[in-house]
């Protein structure tokens, strides 16, 4: 897949192209069924599937200090869109001055002069241009304008997690800080990750016997709220099951808010200055602070047990 960021990037000999464009942050099972459409016709129209999305998050610019938590980094969202068959990703950066476009503007620039659509496809409620001013309504009248058509795709899913409500970012964020990772799973289509590189912590962990991988999150990652939780551990293409845990170490009287993995029976692991990935399958029990480091001991040695067996039991389906 291709990866341009901003307009100048795309090549100047680009043909035409089916084109969809959103934050897609999560990729989640409504998501997909957008892409995977655009990505559908593209094949029966034999021209590429584009993606557009915006960096940073559109909130963030129009409102400073309004960014959301992000379910998925940039290169996150390239690679699930990669696997869904999109052949050009276009990260537009989203400045002061790009909002300001009109929706006749993006249309003409974006659209038109530069990714050259045949067709765009979207969801129903898709707002584009100056102040979202523009709607899919809009978007077929310029498409009239400009040699595209518009194909609108409902996205809503809906299931059991958050009690039946239609799937969306907004949705998933919520169960995750609500330490919802199975109801966020349901979401995705996957289990929610968190990425960054491995810091030195205060060890404690490696002095109990279950050393852990202290990650530093990747600014405005969408964290679980505080607890322990099953999931996987990934370096260096090796997903090891791991038992997580999130929050500030009530033990020790910790002040800052971490996110920590034991990759399950690996202590021989010199993880520091590594990106990993950490994947929440499962919640397993709330922080707590105990009498004694022995009861302690006793609690991580059940949370390690019931992560292993949330772990298997799920790669057993």
């Amino acid at each position: 897949m291709q990866r341009w960021r901003g307009l100048e990037d795309i090549p100047q000999d680009w043909g035409r192209s089916v084109v969809t464009i959103g934050s897609y942050d999560g990729v989640h099972r409504g998501h997909q069924l957008i892409i995977g459409r655009a990505v559908e016709r593209a094949r029966e129209l034999g021209v590429p599937a584009v993606v557009v999305t915006f960096d940073p998050h559109p909130s963030e610019v129009v409102r400073p200090g309004s960014h959301p938590p992000l379910l998925a980094p940039h290169h996150r969202r390239a690679e699930l869109m990669a696997e869904l068959g999109v052949d050009a990703l276009l990260i537009l950066p989203f400045t002061a001055e790009f909002s300001k476009l009109s929706p006749a503007e993006f249309v003409a620039h974006v659209l038109a002069d530069k990714l050259h659509a045949r067709l765009v496809v979207e969801g129903p409620n898709f707002r584009f241009g100056h102040k979202a001013a523009g709607t899919v309504a809009f978007l077929a009248e310029q498409g009239a304008s400009h040699d595209f058509e518009v194909e609108v795709v409902d996205l809503f899913v809906s299931g059991s997690a958050g009690g039946g409500e239609p799937f969306s970012s907004t949705l998933t964020r919520r169960l995750v800080a609500e330490g919802d990772v199975e109801g966020a799973r349901e979401i995705l289509g996957r289990p929610h990750r968190v990425e960054g590189v491995v810091v030195r912590g205060a060890q404690r962990g490696r002095e109990l016997g279950f050393p852990t991988a202290n990650v530093e999150t990747l600014p405005h990652t969408a964290i679980p709220a505080d607890g322990v939780y099953a999931g996987w551990l990934h370096v260096e293409g090796e997903a090891m099951p791991a038992a997580i845990s999130v929050g500030t170490n009530l033990q020790f009287d910790a002040t800052e808010r971490t996110v920590e993995a034991y990759a399950i029976d690996r202590v021989d692991l010199d993880l520091y200055g590594l990106h990993v990935a950490v994947d929440f399958l499962a919640f397993v029990r709330g922080m707590a602070k105990f009498d004694s480091v022995d009861a302690l001991l006793v609690a991580i040695a059940d949370d390690v047990k019931k992560s292993r067996e949330l772990v298997e039991a799920y790669e057993g389906e």
